[in-house]
């Protein structure tokens, strides 16, 4: 079985674009990641590309008039690597409905948040406020509607008395560089697809929220 293409986007440290990398270094992920694109230059993931001879490229949000311009580029940019998967490893942006269309069904990205829940940001205070028992990490198809595509798995981690949101970030983030590199394992493995407005694994339906890792 030929080795899954994979772009990685991102925007920052790119700990999740670290964990995928070892996962397919070590041959857990049948996959090779064939470009990590950014559109900030002094992201840190970058650099972890870098050392893993992994080929980068940046496009600068910045020198687009508007986001539907940006993300035009940005498909032609994905294209031309000829990917089997696109994934979104904290790349904060917004794609445009062309962008996602173009890629459905082989785009995942991977939300701090049991969604449902607290789409968008500052997930983790937002739980705290609610005086929420879990919090946790979803990964799902992307959509046109922002983290809201199917959900394949999600990982709940409790809240303790006295969490911060740092705290409660920490031991997200843990998490999320399990269950990450296990759906894009999966994806490699033509175990997982995406229908109309579910995930399928293993021929199955999942439920809204996917599988629960825990």
């Amino acid at each position: 079985m030929a080795p899954t293409r994979i772009v990685v986007l991102i925007s920052g440290s790119g700990s999740n674009l670290q964990a995928i990398i070892d996962h397919c270094q070590s041959g857990d992920i049948n996959g090779d990641i064939v470009s990590v694109i950014s559109n900030k230059a002094d992201a840190f993931g970058l650099t972890r590309a870098l050392r893993a001879n992994i080929p980068t490229q940046v496009l600068s949000h910045k020198e687009f008039d508007s986001r539907e311009a940006y993300d035009e580029e940005l498909a032609k940019i994905i294209d031309s690597c000829n990917p089997d998967l696109v994934v979104l490893a904290g790349f904060m942006r917004i794609l445009t409905p062309s962008l996602v269309q173009k890629f459905k069904g082989k785009m995942l990205n991977i939300h701090p948040s049991l969604l449902p829940k607290y789409q968008g940001l500052n997930t983790h205070q937002r739980a705290i406020d609610a005086n929420d028992e879990y919090h946790g990490a979803s990964v799902h198809f992307v959509t046109e509607e922002l983290d809201g595509g199917p959900v394949v798995v999600q990982a709940k981690v409790p809240i303790l008395p006295n969490d911060t949101a740092d705290d409660l970030a920490q031991r997200v983030h843990k998490q999320e560089h399990v269950i990450y590199p296990l759906v894009v394992r999966w994806f490699s493995e033509h175990r997982l697809t995406m229908e109309a407005d579910y995930a399928v694994f293993d021929k199955h339906p999942l439920p809204a929220q996917g599988v629960d890792y825990n």
